[in-house]
């Protein structure tokens, strides 16, 4: 479709959301005009126009967290965008990931009641680890007093990588008893603590995923044995 067929609200502007191309996730929801989608299209990149300051806004101009944008697509009406972008940062002016990440409503879903085998596995594998990870990054932003969390993020780095440290010989201490239960458990944490690590770092759960998807873990790992 063209520009033109778009349908600009009467200040000459247009809704988009904006995805994670690997995830799907919401990323945050601002506006374009005629202008700024036709840089976007053009540079490949999102620029919105600011309502606020009343300007062109290149995103990542200044923080550095660039959206390359992979497509755009328009709703049934035409007076609205979905734009599918991979980011080189955080989304969210405060430092998450997603500017959506207070949590107002969460219904559990009974996997029994999914069908598709897909979207079974995008629950699981989502759920545990991003909605922990996003739940990290509100601690991080909110700092609450009394929370274990919070005291790791004020302590800083040396900090959790100190429990990083130790978590990881608990899960050896573990393994090597050959105490499932236990390992389990040390797993647990270990896994808790990197994600503190990561949401202070500023990594996101799809960094780690799309590097572990390029990687092809098994071809290379058979690959280093034979050399060996």
């Amino acid at each position: 479709m063209n520009i033109k067929d778009l349908k600009f609200d009467e200040k000459g502007l247009i809704p988009v959301v904006v995805q994670d191309y690997y995830s799907d996730e919401v990323l945050t929801v601002a506006y374009m005009n005629k202008e700024s989608l036709d840089i976007t299209i053009k540079e490949g990149r999102t620029c919105f126009w600011s309502r606020s300051r009343n300007e062109l806004w290149r995103k990542g101009e200044t923080s550095g967290n660039v959206q390359h944008v992979v497509s755009i697509t328009s709703d049934c009406d035409n007076d609205a965008l979905v734009v599918k972008v991979i980011k080189d940062g955080p989304a969210c002016h405060l430092g998450s990931d997603s500017c959506f990440s207070n949590l107002l409503y969460l219904k559990v879903i009974d996997k029994s009641d999914l069908n598709d085998e897909k979207e079974i596995k995008k629950i699981s594998e989502k759920s545990l680890l991003s909605n922990l990870y996003d739940l990290l990054n509100q601690r991080y932003v909110d700092r609450p007093e009394g929370s274990y969390t919070t005291y790791l993020f004020d302590k800083g780095l040396e900090k959790i990588l100190k429990k990083v440290g130790e978590e990881s010989a608990e899960v050896v201490i573990g393994a090597m008893k050959d105490d499932k239960e236990e390992t389990i458990y040390e797993i647990s944490d270990l896994c808790y603590h990197i994600l503190v690590l990561m949401v202070d770092m500023g990594i996101s759960v799809e960094d780690v995923l799309k590097e572990l998807d390029s990687r092809h873990i098994i071809d290379k790992k058979v690959k280093q044995e034979t050399m060996k």
